[in-house]
């Protein structure tokens, strides 16, 4: 069984040109929203967690990418040339054999795959009749512009490598898809694919491959907006803007996935996974559901305990100290924080906070001092 791949870049969401720390911070984004733990319903939750991480290793090895981005560019080359030669029906053609996804990994690559099959499919068919090659020196145009966007997109690989011709161009090229496959076939270890692989023999499903992958973004929701479940916005990497809904339950870290909103390949569309991040609030820390505020007192206060106010999401609410109150012992207000899935609220957590008087305070002073030295006064 063949396992086809993904473009490493669309897995991941980052654009081509993207440098090594964009590409390390969307390998964590997306393995946090399709790890099987988040996505438990899914069945094919860890055939796209190993995709997104065959992925980044392709990516994050400037080699393994270097390679990757040339078989790609070389790939889209041969179909452009291809789609000349149709349109262009009275140029000269030779009978020569469609070539092979491996055979084009090999050519790139600069070796071949060992295997006899492989070096005689490569042979060209033998034709009843084939026309005489043009002259050097009147080769079509398509083949000589083939080899100038070869040589400029020419990386490590030494141009013998990549050999541009009449009678290569005349070939049918491989489809991209089996041209990336084959390539993380020869650049990735033969485990990493065998166990998607026997994951989707055992369960039945479909690849993962089969589906388009899943675009992550990221939305700012404030605690306000978070209590009564506006809307926010998230913006794509092709810079198109979501409105995305807060159900009932959202808090920071919470994942929404809005279907048929991410990547469109052909007729199909992917999902767009909305990661929430909670804007910094000058009075709130946001818990899960509940929500943590810290109100200061007076020492006389936490000793004594006393009755006042405390802000919550929805404005004020009392708040009685008990005594001998201090930091180490935070007081729980019920339902007065986040709204949970199930229809009730969390709690408002107050952190309590002691502090001291601008000036000091003699009689404090020296009822702590006797405390201190053990006097009675």
């Amino acid at each position: 069984m063949k396992m086809s791949m993904q473009d490493p870049y669309a897995v991941l969401g980052v654009r081509r040109n993207a440098d090594p720390d964009e590409i390390k911070a969307a390998w964590r984004a997306v393995a946090k929203a399709v790890h099987p733990d988040q996505n438990r319903e899914d069945p094919n939750a860890t055939a796209r967690f190993a995709e997104a991480g065959r992925a980044y290793e392709v990516l994050k090895d400037p080699q393994m990418r270097n390679r990757y981005d040339q078989a790609r560019r070389n790939a889209d080359l041969r179909r452009m040339e291809e789609m000349k030669r149709r349109a262009n029906p009275s140029a000269p053609e030779q009978a020569v054999g469609p070539e092979t996804a491996e055979e084009a990994v090999s050519r790139i690559f600069g070796t071949d795959s060992g295997k006899p099959e492989a070096a005689k499919a490569a042979a060209p068919k033998p034709a009843a009749a084939r026309p005489a090659p043009p002259p050097r020196n009147e080769a079509p145009a398509e083949a000589k512009v083939a080899e100038e966007a070869a040589a400029e997109t020419a990386t490590d690989a030494p141009a013998s490598h990549v050999p541009f011709g009449p009678g290569i161009l005349a070939r049918a090229a491989a489809p991209a898809a089996e041209i990336v496959s084959s390539l993380f076939r020869r650049i990735l270890p033969a485990s990493s694919l065998e166990g998607g692989e026997k994951a989707h023999e055992k369960t039945g499903e479909k690849p993962a491959a089969d589906r388009v992958p899943d675009l992550v973004c990221e939305a700012v929701a404030t605690v306000e907006d978070l209590f009564r479940r506006r809307r926010v916005t998230a913006t794509l990497p092709d810079g198109q803007v979501l409105k995305v809904a807060l159900p009932a339950g959202t808090t920071d870290g919470s994942l929404i996935r809005l279907r048929e909103q991410g990547y469109r390949q052909g007729t199909a569309r992917g999902d767009a996974l909305v990661s929430i991040r909670v804007a910094r609030h000058e009075q709130f820390r946001v818990d899960g559901t509940d929500v943590h505020t810290t109100l200061s007192l007076s020492l006389h206060d936490a000793v004594l305990g006393c009755t006042t106010t405390v802000a919550t999401v929805t404005g004020q609410a009392s708040l009685v100290v008990p005594p001998w109150s201090g930091p180490d012992r935070p007081l729980r207000i019920p339902d007065q924080g986040l709204p949970t899935a199930d229809g009730r609220r969390g709690a408002l957590i107050v952190e309590l906070s002691l502090t001291l008087s601008a000036r000091p305070d003699q009689k404090l002073m020296d009822l702590m001092r006797s405390q201190r030295d053990g006097l009675v006064l």
